[in-house]
């Protein structure tokens, strides 16, 4: 009996591997919404890692989070390097791609709890008399990340804190 029941857990062990293995080689997780705002009253929001406080959903997950700015005070070449509780983890932004003011393009390196290298672009479109804004995240998806693909959907859980994030930086971009 416990032959069987070790081999029925060896093939479900294994049969989560396989299925890991034909997940996807990259992760793209996106979310939009619209501000009543021209692009030029959101971009210095993004483009100013100063201005993150006031609207970001990871500013508040912990408040005793360490925070450090360097480079450029904003646009191309500014820095946020953060360090914090198991939630929030450490790591490094640097905004490395900027065209004023519709694209803000940003290298973003976690450190712990898990190291992983990504890249998170905010797009601004003019429409009317308001701004389609899309964040978006893209790197690559490791096994690990793919076997936990399996359990967890990263585009469920990332999306939601985008949305947030959103709706938080559309209300401040309205006021």
């Amino acid at each position: 009996m416990v032959k069987k029941i070790a081999l029925v857990v060896l093939l479900l062990v294994g049969g989560v591997l396989a299925y890991a293995a034909t997940r996807p080689n990259t992760m793209h997780v996106e979310r939009t919404t619209t501000i009543n705002a021209p692009p030029e009253k959101i971009y210095p929001l993004l483009s100013d890692f100063h201005s993150w406080a006031s609207w970001s959903p990871y500013e508040h997950i912990d408040p005793a989070m360490k925070k450090t700015y360097g480079g450029a005070p904003s646009g191309k070449g500014a820095v946020y390097e953060w360090s914090g509780n198991s939630d929030v983890g450490q790591g490094r932004m640097e905004i490395v791609d900027t065209t004023e003011p519709t694209r803000v393009g940003i290298k973003l390196d976690f450190l712990s709890p898990f190291e992983a290298h990504n890249t998170a672009t905010f797009s601004l479109t003019p429409k009317a008399n308001a701004t389609d804004v899309s964040w978006a995240m893209d790197g690559p998806s490791p096994y690990v990340m793919k076997v936990m693909s399996v359990f967890a959907d990263m585009d469920a859980m990332l999306g939601k804190d985008f949305a947030s994030g959103l709706a938080s930086l559309k209300a401040l971009a309205e006021k």
